[in-house]
């Protein structure tokens, strides 16, 4: 999703540019994306490209052109030092004008419907939460903010729902400017802030030293459900999960499968490491590994659905005879014709109107013993066949069975 350039008239008279990106569908809800120090550089145009893709509409402008125009920075160690020699010249003032310019260009965008927000990271997670006290913004997201806490005083100007993410070993937001942050705004309830545990400053920064990817998805994931919740777009996850399944196990298209899905998604069985990463490989997996070699007779048969901003967790009972060789489940296991039912969770992730991925989970040991490969009387392991989905069912269906001293605690308080 190639963004592009366009001009912003400044306040005080000149022009700069801003990195435009636009959803697949032309319109949305905007976000200014405020930068680090390092400029519009590939990562913050990947980000733009990445929350477009979410479905909004995100301006990046050049806060550091009147310093030098079209700064785009590496991670060199001179890269650094030039980066850091631009924060300290950097006029905050001047680039809160220049973001408020910023937010009056989207709001007057044809491609942009409804709302604006702010997002930034670093120097950017400063500026962002600025943006919530002077640009008119209706809602901001700063990523670890570096001396967010020399600016409390303009705690009481932010009337809109902010979220605030730091990370607890960054040494340029310490957890005792956290903890005045979270004082200044102990009791608003639409002001969340979250510290990510033993991960350090950029932690959300593709490619970069610090980079935790499960604090970087946790993180994006509160991101959106506020973007969601203050501006949408707002998207029927459980009709697209819907259709997906119908796809894969109604019509079994695996054409109209993919169409359900982003541009590179990917699908992780997890007991048995099985699926797809990326378009090619998983259309491959689709088609010869996972279609046509899901028994006939498969049933999903729904327990609950949890549904939240950007994901959605399925709790099923998933039912079939194993009259063929399952690839994606019993891989080089001879059909047996025993019939199996078994619980499954599916934690599905979206971009957007998407599937972004797919998580599934099930009791291997279960399916085992279903078919006549486990047994848990021979074996003495403490596993169970079927009646792991009647007790899914059925909550009476005895409890702790497979627990030897269960009896031990008969008539004890």
């Amino acid at each position: 999703m190639a963004g592009q350039w366009i001009e912003i008239k400044a306040a005080d008279g000149g022009k700069f540019r801003g990195y435009l990106a636009v959803p697949a569908s032309g319109k949305g809800p905007g976000i200014v994306l405020c930068q680090e120090i390092f400029g519009i550089n590939p990562y913050i145009r990947e980000v733009a490209d990445y929350y477009a893709e979410e479905g909004y509409v995100v301006l990046a402008p050049d806060l550091f052109w009147r310093l030098e125009k079209d700064v785009d920075l590496g991670y060199t160690e001179a890269e650094w030092k030039k980066a850091f020699d631009f924060l300290q010249r950097f006029d905050l003032d001047k680039g809160m004008d220049d973001i408020t310019a910023a937010v009056r260009t989207l709001r007057t965008r044809p491609e942009v419907a409804g709302k604006v927000g702010a997002l930034g990271f670093c120097l950017g997670g400063r500026l962002a939460y600025l943006a919530a006290a002077r640009s008119g913004v209706d809602c901001a997201v700063g990523y670890y903010g570096v001396t967010i806490e020399k600016y409390l005083g303009e705690a009481a100007k932010i009337k809109v729902p902010m979220v605030l993410h730091f990370a607890s070993e960054d040494k340029y937001a310490p957890p005792e400017a956290v903890e005045q942050i979270k004082n200044a705004f102990k009791g608003r309830n639409d002001v969340e802030i979250y510290v990510y545990q033993g991960v350090d400053h950029a932690f959300a920064r593709t490619g970069g030293m610090h980079y935790d990817r499960p604090a970087s998805m946790m993180a994006h994931s509160r991101s959106i459900a506020l973007f969601r919740k203050v501006m949408g777009p707002h998207h029927d996850l459980s009709a697209l999960w819907d259709q997906h399944t119908m796809h894969e196990f109604g019509t079994r298209d695996v054409d109209a499968t993919m169409k359900t899905m982003v541009a590179q998604p990917y699908v992780n069985h997890i007991p048995t490491l099985t699926g797809g990463v990326g378009h090619d490989q998983l259309k491959r997996f689709y088609k010869h590994h996972f279609i046509p070699t899901t028994p006939k007779d498969t049933k999903l048969i729904p327990i609950s659905r949890t549904i939240g901003a950007d994901r959605l967790v399925d709790e099923m009972l998933f039912c079939f005879t194993h009259d063929i060789e399952i690839d994606w489940m019993l891989p080089g296991v001879a059909p047996t014709g025993k019939y199996v039912e078994i619980p499954l969770v599916a934690i599905v992730n979206f971009r957007g109107d998407k599937l972004y991925h797919e998580h599934i989970y099930w009791d291997q040991a279960s399916v085992l013993v279903q078919i006549g490969l486990l047994d848990p009387k021979k074996s003495g392991l403490p596993i169970a066949g079927a009646e792991t989905a009647r007790k899914l069912v059925d909550e009476n269906f005895p409890s702790n069975m497979l627990m030897k001293n269960w009896a031990k605690s008969e008539g004890k308080s």
